[in-house]
């Protein structure tokens, strides 16, 4: 592992650190010696970086920027990772099976993944989130795990005709391969040479762009904060930049906070993926 940590280029291993960090903060995040990242405090309204008691500062709710940014991960992270992981897999399951058998039911799930891609994703997020999110007595609100979990269904079905597509034209790539055609003229089952052969030789392209997957959603769901449809009332980075959206002339850095460490972790999570998918063209060559 240190081998290969120290074979990557500079620019890959800060994109391994900080999401390493960022992960440190969603899993043990609540443990650390910080404020309630709700707590308002009246006497440090929209103060500056490093003031007291406020490293990054306070947005003009009173909210500790630090405290939010990393409990916020939790949020941010589980809502990218389940949706990407819940894509992936139904993506992945329908894309192999699809191009390993062809014919009527390639046909139909490639054209059903053709379709889903035609819809803007946010436009498909937006209206899923505002139709299952929202209550139908204006004066009860949502609660933020109902919207969390229709904010993940969501993006999961935004997620799944992508990576299904990187699923199918990759198993359309080994399923004509020697090793396959030895297996099957072995009498080997389908299920067998799928598990055993095909997707350990698929995986890795699904894990390549599903680190850029994962820096779509966490996108995603800062845009649906935006248009007043994600986790307004929780902790995420995206209800961050929701929250001090109109005071932006007032407190700056409350906006800059949650927004630069939100465009790190997407940039992070490209650098990846893009590292990743250079090694993958490259074992495929030799191949």
């Amino acid at each position: 592992m240190r081998n290969k940590f120290r074979a990557m280029d500079w620019f890959t291993r800060v994109s391994v650190l900080w999401l390493l960090l960022m992960a440190f903060f969603a899993v043990f995040g609540r443990l650390l010696p910080l404020p309630d990242p709700l707590f308002s405090d009246f006497e440090g309204l929209g103060v500056g970086l490093f003031s007291p008691g406020h490293i990054l500062g306070a947005d003009t709710n009173g909210y500790d920027l630090l405290a939010n940014v990393v409990v916020g991960a939790q949020t941010s992270l589980l809502i990218a990772l389940v949706s990407v992981g819940l894509g992936g897999l139904i993506g992945a399951v329908l894309g192999i099976i699809a191009a390993y058998r062809r014919g009527r039911l390639d046909y139909f799930v490639n054209t059903t993944f053709n379709i889903f891609l035609s819809i803007p994703n946010l436009v498909l997020g937006l209206a899923l989130v505002a139709v299952l999110a929202t209550s139908s007595d204006p004066s009860i609100p949502v609660s933020v795990t109902r919207r969390t979990v229709v904010i993940i269904i969501s993006l999961t079905i935004v997620i799944i005709p992508i990576l299904g597509r990187i699923a199918r034209g990759a198993t359309l790539t080994w399923v004509n391969r020697e090793f396959v055609i030895a297996a099957r003229s072995m009498g080997m089952k389908d299920k067998d040479i799928i598990v055993r052969h095909i997707v350990p030789n698929v995986l890795p392209a699904i894990y390549a762009v599903g680190f850029l997957a994962i820096g779509v959603v966490i996108v995603a769901e800062g845009a649906l904060s935006l248009l007043g449809v994600g986790v307004i009332d929780g902790v995420s980075w995206g209800a961050m930049i929701a929250r001090v959206a109109g005071d932006y002339e007032f407190a700056p850095h409350s906006l800059y906070v949650p927004a630069t460490v939100l465009a790190l972790t997407v940039i992070s999570c490209n650098q990846v993926g893009d590292y990743m998918r250079s090694r993958l063209d490259s074992r495929e060559g030799k191949i």
